[in-house]
């Protein structure tokens, strides 16, 4: 082993680790894996930042803008109208959700794919008196798998296809995947269909209305005429039972007093902390004269400040006028209360309530947050969002679509941030489809289709400049566009090579079915802890070293990299839409394996036999 080869041994290994880690983002730490590679002399300076052009990159970016067209068009709305069943059971309900995210993620972002169909699960569920859990999980899985099946369903595959082509063997097609990827959707879809979705944990009794998120942490202020004055915490305990509600934390002069004593006497203007379930929050409000320390009607001033409508100003002769009333009337009737769920890797997470301004700025109230039944949250504005936080809001429609749109939040009730448009529906369709026949057909590289899709959504207005920028998660476009050199280093010193050969002695034993086998474990295994498309970008290296030493065909160990890539099931980490259910499913964390490790059990079982037909060594 030289020095060079020790160097980004070790610089990998450290890279793994802070992904798995998690406590800095992905895109972060690939960008310090990138330029200690420069310092060390294993990456050169002028081809440093060469992965940011690479096709793989540049296809990721205008498929996920082609993505955002769709949904705010209404097209796959539209779409969504006319294949889900009205009055069917559970299992045609399933199949049909479950099925349509499939086929969406084959062609779409799987991630936006998750987003659009996931308040539709909610109301499944609710129809057929299941905890959301039970269908949000099969959705997740179902949606992740069908992303396999084309070149653009996932980032891992356009990943993949990259690096054949950098080997001189040219990018693999639009459907080449789908021999392989169909074969391993379709027999996870129908396990999820018969059995899988009966293995999720129960987090609500059935016929429970609504669905569980977790309780709400939310703030309630006592009045000073209220029932709570002069009631110690026992006797408020005793009241709020009745509902299922308790109090965790009180707070006075703005001090936070968590656990607070039994017999401490509730005074006006003291601000407990409740935790509650959804559908028990309201009662609890009503049983002790409380209301929410946010939820008041806002209006914004013009230099930013908060301020309540003046519902007390009077006219001359003392009485209000008439436009005042109006006014305050109108104010009222436009006023929602609506649950988002937090996206993961937007920038909302690690903000406050405060920080981003929200009440100044967007004229919304953060009225609770429910997460995973965690109590560290100090006050609500003040308190870090993570992803997967449901956020309860209020505000009016047009204020709270606005910013659910700007900071990526998926409304859990009725859909208001897309407004349809027929006549741009039908265009963002057709451009679509037209782009993945050019792809599909050879007729252009991939990236040249979508881009120039890309362009016609733009000219057209299907998705403004403006928002065309914000439809890319730029974080996964730094990602790529860093650890593209890296993994050129691990072939450029050798170190590929060497840890193939390694692999292969002690692992394979110079088998080529076990290699492939470990490739494919390995893959899965890495991709349930960091990101699916840092796992590609790490192990296509590897995969291509290996099959060199075997002096077998590459595309097969390509094609595990990537059905392996794609196959995270057991972490609410491995996967963005696994991430995205945690907190409407009121899932914990090692909720994940009951389902997802028989689906990766599964996955192993079918693609192997499937690779070894469809791309024999």
């Amino acid at each position: 082993m030289t020095y060079d080869q020790g160097l980004l041994f070790a610089i990998s290994i450290t890279t793994v680790v802070f992904f798995v880690w998690g406590r800095w983002r992905h895109d972060v730490v690939a960008l310090g894996a990138l330029l200690t590679c420069v310092f060390a002399g294993l990456v050169p300076a002028e081809g440093a930042f060469s992965g940011v052009g690479h096709p793989a990159v540049i296809t990721v970016a205008c498929v996920l803008i082609l993505s955002a067209g769709l949904q705010s068009t209404g097209a796959v709305d539209a779409l969504v109208q006319r294949i889900m069943p009205k009055t069917e059971g559970i299992f045609l309900s399933l199949t049909s959700l479950v099925g349509l995210g499939a086929i969406l993620s084959a062609f779409m972002n799987n991630v936006g794919a998750m987003a659009l169909l996931m308040p539709i699960a909610v109301q499944v569920a609710k129809k057929h008196g299941l905890p959301a859990g039970k269908v949000l999980m099969p959705l997740a899985f179902g949606t992740i798998l069908g992303g396999m099946m084309t070149l653009i369903g996932t980032p891992p595959n356009m990943i993949v296809s990259g690096f054949r082509a950098d080997i001189g063997s040219g990018g693999f097609a639009m459907f080449s995947f789908l021999p392989v990827g169909g074969a391993v959707a379709g027999a996870g879809v129908l396990f999820l269909l018969l059995i899988g979705w009966r293995l999720v944990p129960m987090r609500e009794e059935a016929g429970v209305a609504g669905f569980e998120t977790g309780n709400y942490l939310t703030e309630a202020r006592v009045s000073e005429k209220g029932k709570a004055v002069g009631k110690n915490l026992r006797e408020i305990e005793e009241d709020l039972g009745d509902v299922d509600a308790q109090v965790v934390g009180l707070v006075r002069n703005e001090l936070r007093i968590t656990a607070p004593n039994p017999t401490r006497v509730v005074k006006a203007d003291d601000i407990l902390i409740i935790e509650a379930d959804p559908d028990a929050l309201s009662a609890a409000l009503t049983t002790l004269d409380l209301t929410l320390e946010e939820e008041v009607p806002l209006t914004v001033a013009e230099d930013g400040e908060d301020e309540t409508p003046a519902d007390n100003a009077a006219t001359v002769d003392g009485s209000k006028s008439i436009d005042q009333e109006e006014a305050k009337e109108t104010t009222d009737k436009q006023v929602d209360i609506q649950e988002f769920v937090v996206m993961p890797a937007t920038a909302l997470i690690g903000r406050t309530a405060s920080s981003i301004n929200l009440r100044s700025q967007y004229g919304i109230n953060l009225l609770a947050i429910s997460r995973q039944g965690q109590r560290s949250i100090k006050r609500l504005r003040l308190a870090p969002i993570h992803a997967g936080d449901v956020l309860l809001m209020q505000g009016n429609p047009s204020s709270l679509a606005g910013f659910a749109s700007t900071f990526g939040c998926v409304p859990l009730a009725k859909r208001s941030i897309n407004l349809p448009d027929k006549r741009q529906a039908i265009l963002a369709s057709g451009i679509m489809m037209l782009a993945i026949a050019t792809a599909a057909l050879g007729l252009a590289p991939a990236a040249i289709s979508f881009a120039t899709g890309v362009l016609a959504f733009m000219l057209l207005r299907i998705v403004p400049a403006r928002k065309a920028y914000e439809s890319v998660d730029w974080s996964i476009v730094v990602l790529l566009g860093a650890l593209i050199p890296v993994a050129g280093a691990m072939a450029t010193t050798g170190a590929a090579d060497l840890l193939a050969r390694t692999l292969l002695d002690y692992v394979a034993q110079g088998h080529p079915v076990l290699a492939l086998a470990m490739i494919l474990v390995l893959t899965m295994t890495l991709s349930d802890f960091m990101n699916n498309a840092a796992t590609a970008a790490v192990m296509c290296p590897l995969a291509i070293s290996l099959a060199m030493e075997l002096q077998v065909n590459p595309d097969s160990f390509l094609m595990a990299v990537a059905i392996g890539a794609s196959c995270a099931f057991l972490t609410p980490i491995g996967h963005q839409n696994n991430t995205l259910i945690l907190g409407p499913g009121g899932f914990r964390f090692g909720d994940y394996w009951r389902l997802g490790l028989p689906m990766e059990i599964l996955v192993v079982v079918v693609s192997l036999p499937v690779l070894l037909w469809v791309w024999p060594l």
